[in-house]
This record gives C-alpha cells, sequence and structure tokens, in this order.
C-alpha cells in the first residue's frame, strides 16, 4: 500500500515516495519569529507533522529540513518598536515556537535552519541569478528577480499572469495576492536595519531567498516534498521555485503539499474579531494540549477547518474516552487465548486506519475504525469475552494510532504547568481560567493519598469520609472512577 498526497503542482493525488528510494527529503517553511504562534500557524506544523508520522510508521526514512525566519519586514518593524536589535529580539520568540512544537508533541524536523546563519547560501545564490540573467541590480544597491526571465512562473498557484508588466518592482515582503512584478531578493540597507556586508552588497535578503538557499543547501537542488501552508502557495512558493529552478533548471520539489487554514466560529481569525488564539490562551483557559492537537488535525489538511470551543471539549472528550478504555483494558484480569470475531474487529480497524491515511492523509475517516473498535472492545469487557490475547492485538493497534494521532499517551501536565508558569512571569495571571487554578490545586501524588484514605474509609464502611474525598476531589476536577479491576482517576 502507498501513500497518495495531493500535489498542487500537477493538480491531483500522487504517489509521494523518495527518489532514491532510501530518505525521503522535505522541507516545510518555518515560522517568522516576530510573535507567538496561533492556532492557524500550529495547524499546519500539526498536518505535516502527521505525514512525518505516517511515513515513519510505513518505515520511510526522512530527512526533514525547516526554516526559522528571523530576518523580515515584521522583525525589523517589532525589533525597533522595542528598542531592541532583531539578535536579541527572536530568540524569544523562537524559544517559545520550540516549546510550542513540543507542548503539541510536534515531532522536531532533523534540521532547523536559521535565516541569519546562512547568509552566504543567499548571497551565492543572488550571484548565480545575476550569471544567469534572472536577477538585476538597482541603483540603491537592491537585487531583483526579473520575472520575464522565467516564462513558467505561475505554474504552482495556476494564476494566469499574462499581464505581468515588465520592470515593475515590489520590495515588501508581503504583497497583494495578485501582485506580478519582480521582487526584491536582496534588499540595500536602510537607516537602523540589520545588515550584511557581502559580495553583492551590504543589506539585508528577501523573505523568498532564505528557503531556496536553504532547501537545496541542506536537500540538493530538487528534492522529493515542500510543504507549507496555503497562503504561501502565492507570491512566496511561487517565488522560490523562479529563484531556484532559474539557475538549476530542474524542478525545486517533485510535490507540494498546501494545508488549509483555518476559522474560527466560521470567521477568519483576526484580532479585531477577538477570535485570535495563540497555543498559551487556550491552555490557560482550561484545554489540554493533546484536546488542541486532536482538535487541529481531525479535519483533514485540504479542507477548511472551522475551530469552535465546542470542537474542543469534543476532542477532549475523544481522548478521555481513548485513555479511559486503555486503562480499563490493561487493568483487566483476562484469560489466556483469543477471540476470533475480536481478533477479526482488531483486523479491520487497522485495515480501514491505514487506508484512510494513505489516502491524502484522512485524518477524520482514520479515527471512525478506532473508535468502531473501541466500543466493541468496551461491549465485549462488559460481556467478559475478551481474552489476553485479544488485548495484546487491540493494543497494537493502538499502538500505531497513537504512533501518528500521539494523544493517548498522556503528556498534558507539562505544557499546561509551563503555560501557567508563563502567565505568572508575563504578569497575565487574570488571564488564567479560574477553574483551571482548582484543578491545579492537587499534585497527583495528593490525588494517590487522597484515593488510597478513600479506599481505606471504604473498606472500613466509613462512607461518610468516602463521599466526602470524592467530593473533594471532584470539586478539584478529579473524576474517580470504580470498578471491578479496582479504581481509576483522570483530571477533568
Amino acid at each position: 500500500m502507498t501513500l497518495r498526497l495531493f500535489n498542487t503542482l500537477s493538480g491531483q493525488l500522487d504517489e509521494l515516495a523518495p527518489a532514491d528510494d532510501k530518505t525521503l527529503r522535505m522541507y516545510a517553511c518555518g515560522p517568522t519569529v516576530y510573535d507567538y504562534g496561533h492556532i492557524g500557524n500550529f495547524r499546519t506544523f500539526l498536518q505535516i507533522d502527521v505525514l512525518r508520522r505516517f511515513l515513519h510508521l510505513k518505515g520511510v526514512a526522512i530527512r526533514h529540513v525547516m526554516n526559522i525566519t528571523d530576518v523580515d519586514d515584521k522583525i525589523i518593524r517589532n525589533a525597533a518598536a522595542a528598542g531592541v536589535p532583531i539578535g536579541e529580539y527572536t530568540p524569544l520568540y523562537e524559544r517559545a515556537f520550540l516549546d510550542d512544537l513540543d507542548a503539541l508533541q510536534i515531532e522536531r524536523p532533523e534540521v532547523l535552519s536559521k535565516a541569519t546563519e546562512h547568509i552566504p547560501e543567499m548571497v551565492e545564490l543572488v550571484e548565480r541569478m545575476a550569471e544567469a540573467g534572472s536577477a538585476y541590480r538597482t541603483e540603491d544597491g537592491s537585487w531583483y528577480f526579473r520575472l520575464s526571465a522565467f516564462p513558467e512562473y505561475g505554474k504552482l498557484s495556476k494564476k494566469d499572469l499574462d499581464g505581468i508588466t515588465d520592470g515593475a518592482r515590489v520590495d515588501v515582503d508581503e504583497y497583494e495576492k495578485d501582485s506580478a512584478r519582480d521582487f526584491a531578493v536582496w534588499k540595500a540597507t536602510k537607516p537602523g536595519e540589520t545588515s550584511w556586508e557581502t559580495a553583492i552588497g551590504t543589506g539585508r535578503p528577501g523573505w523568498h531567498l532564505e528557503c531556496s538557499a536553504m532547501s537545496m543547501r541542506f536537500l540538493g537542488e530538487s528534492f522529493d516534498l515542500h510543504a507549507g501552508g496555503e497562503d504561501l502557495m502565492f507570491p512566496h512558493h511561487e517565488n522560490e521555485i523562479a529563484q531556484s529552478e532559474s539557475v538549476t533548471h530542474k524542478p525545486l520539489a517533485r510535490h507540494w503539499m498546501h494545508v488549509r487554514f483555518l476559522l474560527v466560529d466560521g470567521k477568519k481569525m483576526s484580532k479585531s474579531e477577538g477570535n485570535f488564539y495563540t497555543l498559551r490562551d487556550l491552555l490557560l483557559k482550561g484545554f489540554k494540549a493533546s484536546a488542541i492537537r486532536l482538535a487541529l488535525i481531525s479535519v483533514p489538511y485540504r479542507h477548511q477547518l472551522n475551530f469552535t470551543f465546542e470542537g474542543l471539549t469534543e476532542a477532549t472528550n475523544a481522548i478521555d474516552r481513548l485513555r479511559t478504555f486503555v486503562a480499563r483494558l490493561k487493568k483487566s484480569a483476562l484469560a489466556e487465548g483469543t477471540n476470533e470475531a475480536l481478533q477479526n474487529a482488531a483486523e479491520k480497524a487497522e485495515t480501514g486506519y491505514l487506508a484512510a491515511l494513505e489516502n491524502d492523509l484522512n485524518t477524520a475517516e482514520a479515527r471512525a475504525p478506532i473508535f468502531d473498535l473501541v466500543r466493541s472492545v468496551n461491549a465485549a469487557l462488559d460481556q467478559g469475552t475478551v481474552l489476553a490475547g485479544d488485548r495484546e492485538r487491540v493494543l497494537a493497534v493502538l499502538d500505531k494510532f497513537d504512533a501518528v494521532f500521539a494523544v493517548i499517551t498522556d503528556n498534558d501536565a507539562g505544557p499546561t504547568q509551563a503555560a501557567l508558569a508563563w502567565a505568572e512571569s508575563q504578569g497575565l495571571t487574570d488571564k488564567i481560567a479560574p477553574e483551571l487554578l482548582v484543578r491545579q490545586g492537587l499534585s497527583d501524588e495528593e490525588v494517590d493519598a487522597l484515593i488510597a484514605e478513600r479506599n481505606t474509609a471504604r473498606k472500613q464502611r466509613n462512607f461518610k469520609r468516602s463521599d466526602e474525598i470524592r467530593d473533594e476531589l471532584a470539586a478539584k476536577g478529579i473524576v474517580i472512577e470504580d470498578s471491578k479491576d479496582g479504581v481509576r482517576w483522570k483530571r477533568k
């Protein structure tokens, strides 16, 4: 079975496989570290994580490169407003981005590449473009890409760009989506801006240049997959193709993957709408990192996701069902042997799960057979028909599910505690939901001690004290579940 992934360049589902049959070389556009990342950004990074995790599950070796943009117009503007050099401004947001990746269980790329550390490669690429006649220098010392030198411009976005005005220029990093003008690849020094003295003059790179230079530096002149958010398709990715292919005359990437952004309650996310959320915002509202992860990957990457708090609650409940089921299955006392019906159910669930992901990473369809299996095995546990061999087989299926979805293993305490510490350090404790503070009032050890006291009280038939402990725990967001296999507890 092979992974078929929509290729923006070809406009169809294409098989994704390493060109050398050894290692899949992929480049994904990373963050511009001028502020904290928002959930629209992280939807893209999460969907790319789903891809790389699934490739690993299938045994495919990966060399994944991600850039970190630490110099561009926004960074220069914000650093100037803060009164610090960009080298002092960006590290805070770079660390925050990496912390957010870890909180969401997003695997780190094999290579994280900062733009400011690869100026020589960018200068060399401009020199190659100049030699090829696709870049020219202007009176102020800036360098521009000559669109007329690359007739294939527009082949990725499928835009009709016949109306290009030869020589018309744009020097801002981000510009109108329908603009088709010569774009800046190297910007001459302006007063107060960070700059580098180079063979092509003193200045700094344009935003589009870094990804061309760094992708080819780490992956070669032509590689397997380039990924990013749909907003980057034009002009950023179109410009990358033009810069690279005008000098190499090779396809920059054989396959292009674009993740659609999200809406929030049916509207475009924006600060003016009051619906702009970072990961920290949601953690401080009391939502778990695992639920945020599941909510952002529950809709396939090529479909618009309408992000709602109801959806986050649904994701929270779905994860609780999975974790409760796994705990129950692991603790159940089972006789040796296998139940043929359950073995068949596990095989069907695994086949359906893998087939859905192999079909353009359809995460919504991939979830369905897993939850069908959970319902079937829960019913069988109630009836006493699950055997030890069935447990092993079902847990193996769930391991494959969690290898990609990464929500069953409970890693939620760390991100929540980190968010609380961050809020306190930033003077933002007023942003913390009161119920979250209540829930954090007891450590795991303190919960275990109270449950042990409750067990003792029940054995001594002191039901008054037993009920008091249950109520005390419930008030602090701890749910107790009594079963024939013992007492389980979880945080709401």
